[in-house]
């Protein structure tokens, strides 16, 4: 078993997380989504936006990744929301993982460290939205005791998708329950 470590994300962090974020969505998404968007996804195009993130260096937004080694397994951002959304100032605006990194506590590190970072910053609760079918993430929200907010159509680059959005009021008690959960089946 390879040690998963867990850092703050760098610039040259940015191809690495653009490639996990297209490789999750074709896999997540086959079949929710046309496969020709899926297919035309270029990672060039995400790792000019996560370059750009994590060459800004703003304060009220962390990204944090997984590493086993020198490969990265995994990766999650938040981001202070002003103004607080359904009474919920900071959301996770991202948490990706390899198949590898899945069902062994790597997501819930990743999500308690953006708690944290997010705590640190003044925030008090978490807001995350995920496209309605997919359902290993809500469970993964629901079993980490997020509160489903609502469920709402809208448009991600021209296609008509259900979204849900989860909360969590609480940042100690979401940075506990990601410390003492153990995921289904385990």
């Amino acid at each position: 078993m390879i040690e998963i470590t867990f850092r703050r994300a760098t610039p040259d962090d940015a191809a690495a997380i653009a490639a996990l974020r297209v490789e999750s969505w074709r896999a997540t998404y086959r079949g929710v989504m046309p496969d020709a968007y899926l297919d035309g996804m270029k990672t060039e195009d995400s790792t000019a936006m996560w370059s750009q993130v994590l060459l800004a260096d703003v304060p009220s937004i962390s990204v944090f990744v997984a590493m086993a080694g020198d490969e990265l397994v995994g990766f999650a951002s938040g981001m202070l929301l002003l103004p607080a959304k359904f009474e919920l100032d900071a959301e996770l605006t991202a948490i990706y993982l390899k198949p590898i990194a899945q069902r062994g506590g790597v997501g819930r590190r990743l999500l308690a460290l953006v708690a944290e970072a997010m705590q640190k910053q003044g925030a008090e609760g978490l807001l995350v939205w995920v496209i309605a079918d997919n359902k290993p993430a809500r469970s993964f929200y629901e079993e980490l005791g997020a509160e489903l907010l609502v469920e709402q159509p809208f448009t991600w680059d021209g296609l008509d998708l259900m979204e849900a959005g989860y909360g969590w009021r609480d940042l100690p008690a979401l940075q506990a329950a990601c410390a003492t959960k153990r995921p289904s089946g385990q």
